[in-house]
This record gives C-alpha cells, structure tokens and sequence, in this order.
C-alpha cells in the first residue's frame, strides 16, 4: 500500500504531474465529485449541502450534475440524517455526511460511537459501515463556546472510528478520496477559517493515504507536532525561530488515528525536543497520548521535557481580546521551543 500511495501522490520525481491552484472548499468539492462519478453508491447528505450549494460551498454544483437523489439537503435533525446515513450504509450504499459544523454533530454523536463505530465488531464481520463525516471543527472566531470546540481527541478515542485533519487543499483532496473509499467510518474535521485557503494539487487523481503523517518542514534543532489549521501558527514560528538559527521540523499528523507514531519517534531521535501543538482543551488530548508514547517508546533520546501547546482550559471566549488569549499562537510556539532547547 505505502509503494501505491506514493506514486499515487507523487512522491517519485520521475512523475512530472501538472498542478493547479485551487481553493480548500473546491478540493473537497473535486473529491466528493469526482468519487461520486467513479461510484454510483456514494451520496451526499446534509443541511444546505444541495440547493445552498453547502454551507461553506464545498458542495457546489454537485447538485446539478448528481440530482437531488444522491445530494440530499435534509431537515435540522443531525441525529435523524446521521442514522438514515449510517443505516443506508449497512446496507450497501456510501454515504457522505456533512455537518454545518462538528459541533452539531454532538446531536447525533450516539448513532456515530454506538453504531457506526461499533457494527463491524458486534456483527463479527459481517457488516461493515463505510461513511465519512465531515465537516468544520475547532474556532473560527466570535462564534461563541458552543461553536468553537474542537473534537478530534474525542473521536479518537472511539475504536472503530478513523480521525483525518487535513491542514491544505493537497491533503485534504486526497485523504477525502482515501476516507470515502475506506470500509471503515471516518470522522473528516475542516475548518471554517482554512475553506478559502489556497494551495496547489496534482491536475489528476491522486490519494493521499490514511494514516501516514507528513513532514512539511524538515529541521534539526526541534521537532514540532501539529495538524489542522493551527498548524500554520507553527510555520510562522519556523520562519521566526530561523532567523535566530534554530532549525525546527514541523511534522503535520494529517490522521489522527490511526497515528503515525513512526514518524515522530524518527524525528524526535534526530532532534531530541518535542513541542506539540493543538487547537483543544489541554486535558486528554492529542498532545497528551502523543507526550506518553515519546516517553514509552523513545525517552532516551529526550534532551529535554516535552511541551505541549493547547487552547486556555475553559469555554471558548466570545471577545475577540480574549478569544486571540486563549488561542494558541506563533509566539507560544517560539517560547516553548526555547524553553526546551534551554534559551532565554
């Protein structure tokens, strides 16, 4: 699978693929697209998804070219549609879900983890439930504590369930592809703030496979764990930390279960630091497992105690002085890798 996948996104340079700039709302869109016309069981449901063109317009056009049978604007009901969707896919179909945001998702979370989740082990095998759930995840400004949560460290605790955060429009076409084709539930989070970022992708097909992590800047002094859209507060530091010649590798989970440990136990080995970096609440995060199997599996070639970087330990603000407060930033970054590299 790993010799497919990299060919499949190009990682050999015997392949010149030709590339085009597109939107992160457009790559979702060319995903779900294009797997539609290669398979007549996936369908698209959700609020706003077909005569909106979707919330956030990651569904737009699909509703001319697909028909309103397999783009499917349904009522307010996340849990209604979440367990027609994962009832139709015990029996056959593939279907994508969209939530306005993960948020809402709670309102059918029970059908998610007790059904989705569960059916192939309670069923021995027998029956498999192969759907994706997407949709935004995490801040996106003065939306309030009820909109602003981030979930990925909830769902990941979930056996059966895989957890994909993609941080650009490549990753995120090609994991989307990689999710839809899975026999397994995948939880697919966005981000409200990156759907109009912009970002080159390979002008054909390409999958970028689950459960394989990326090194977006390779580095020597530091490595720094990130995904989604808080990744880019990472890249920021970089260029800072760089100046003052500190070499930081930024490595960008992609999926956050399955993880790719792998990848951050090698960095770890050449760097001897680790700095961790999330948009969620501190307690049993992603940075907590991450801290705990570094320390299991690689502890000796710490130098120094590993930093996590998370959001404030409460509710998410409302004002915007307090909201940029509680968010983490470039700046918290740049003082966590000093502290672990022992500089003022």
């Amino acid at each position: 699978m790993k010799v497919k996948a990299e060919l499949l996104t190009f990682a050999n340079p015997k392949y010149k693929i030709k590339m085009k700039t597109i939107q992160f709302r457009e790559a979702i869109c060319e995903a779900m697209s294009e797997e539609m016309r290669r398979d007549e069981a996936i369908y698209l449901i959700g609020e706003e998804v077909a005569e909106y063109n979707g919330a956030y317009k990651a569904s737009k056009g699909m509703l001319d070219e697909f028909g309103a049978k397999r783009v499917i604007d349904s009522p307010i009901s996340e849990l209604g549609f979440t367990g027609i969707a994962i009832g139709s896919a015990m029996n056959g179909n593939r279907p994508i879900v969209e939530y306005m945001t993960f948020n809402f998702a709670l309102v059918g979370i029970d059908q998610i983890i007790n059904n989705a989740a569960k059916i192939r082990q309670m069923s021995g095998g027998q029956i498999n439930c192969p759907i994706v759930f997407r949709g935004p995840t995490g801040s996106a400004g003065q939306l309030g504590a009820t909109h602003s949560q981030a979930f990925e460290n909830w769902f990941a605790n979930t056996p059966g369930l895989k957890v994909v955060v993609p941080s650009n429009p490549y990753d995120a076409k090609g994991l989307l592809k990689a999710a839809i084709r899975d026999d397994d539930p995948v939880i697919f989070m966005e981000s409200e703030q990156m759907y109009g970022d912009k970002g080159e992708v390979p002008d054909g097909e390409y999958i970028v496979p689950i459960g394989v992590a990326d090194i977006k800047r390779e580095g020597t002094d530091v490595t720094i764990v990130s995904f989604g859209k808080i990744i880019k507060e990472a890249y920021k530091a970089a260029e800072i930390l760089e100046k003052e010649g500190i070499s930081a590798e930024i490595i960008d989970l992609r999926t956050i279960r399955p993880m790719d440990s792998e990848a951050i136990f090698k960095s770890v080995k050449k760097t001897n630091r680790l700095v961790i970096l999330e948009e969620v609440w501190p307690f049993g995060s992603v940075s907590s497992e991450i801290t705990f199997q570094v320390q299991e599996n690689v502890f000796d070639y710490l130098d120094a105690p590993i930093r996590r970087i998370t959001t404030a330990d409460t509710p998410a603000p409302y004002s915007p002085v307090l909201l940029e407060e509680w968010l983490p930033n470039a700046n918290d970054v740049v003082k966590a890798v000093k502290e672990v590299l022992y500089k003022k």
